[in-house]
């Protein structure tokens, strides 16, 4: 396959193939990373749609010090930034179906009962509602780290900030979470499936 790098020179290039099959490969990520952030189906793909049109526009900047996905993620978080400020809003919703909230909480099932299906899509919604609560810098580093795997310099360099401020938010924002999710199974101690892990366990690694 194909490298971004080798796609980006030919879309430099002109070579306007290459950049729709850097699209094909990145427009589920981008998409789901706008919807994680804002939380409305038709916006995020508003913005997933702009974050390419502007990709395109100044790939002859791109200069290749950042990874191609990174600089995708950037265009995309500035764009939400801009979203958020003029809806006046930081809320998100649960995610798309085919994006699993619960690799979040740790959860690995090779096979479910319909109960058990029910008490893992309810604690997704669980840790949907709680990401919703928390700051956005908190929530943005959160996503970034545990839905789309970026290490904590390559989220530092994205949102030139330091390091120590990532690890920071990350750490701050799990925490609070969690604490969401304990409420959460108070009130509804019946919610979780048997043996389930607990919701943010080892997510820090």
């Amino acid at each position: 396959m194909i490298d971004d790098e080798e796609l980006v020179a030919r879309s430099r290039g002109g070579d306007l193939d290459s950049f729709n099959q850097l699209v094909l490969r990145w427009e589920r990520p981008i998409y789901a990373l706008a919807y994680r952030v804002i939380g409305r189906e038709e916006d995020a793909r508003d913005v997933a749609q702009e974050t390419f049109l502007r990709a395109f526009r100044a790939l002859g900047g791109f200069k290749g010090q950042a990874k191609f996905s990174s600089w995708l993620y950037r265009i995309t978080l500035n764009l939400c930034r801009d979203w958020i400020r003029r809806e006046r809003r930081s809320n998100i919703a649960p995610v798309p179906e085919g994006i699993d909230l619960v690799e979040l909480a740790g959860e690995a099932t090779p096979s479910e009962t319909i109960e058990e299906l029910v008490a893992r899509k309810q604690l997704g919604e669980a840790v949907a509602r709680a990401m919703a609560l928390l700051p956005e810098e908190q929530r943005t580093a959160i996503i970034l780290k545990e839905y789309h795997g970026l290490t904590f310099q390559e989220i530092a360099d994205l949102l030139d900030c330091p390091l120590s401020t990532v690890k920071t938010r990350l750490y701050q924002g799990l925490t609070v979470l969690r604490r969401h999710m304990q409420h959460a199974e108070r009130r509804e101690p019946n919610s979780r499936p048997a043996g389930s892990l607990d919701p943010i366990a080892g997510s820090t690694n």
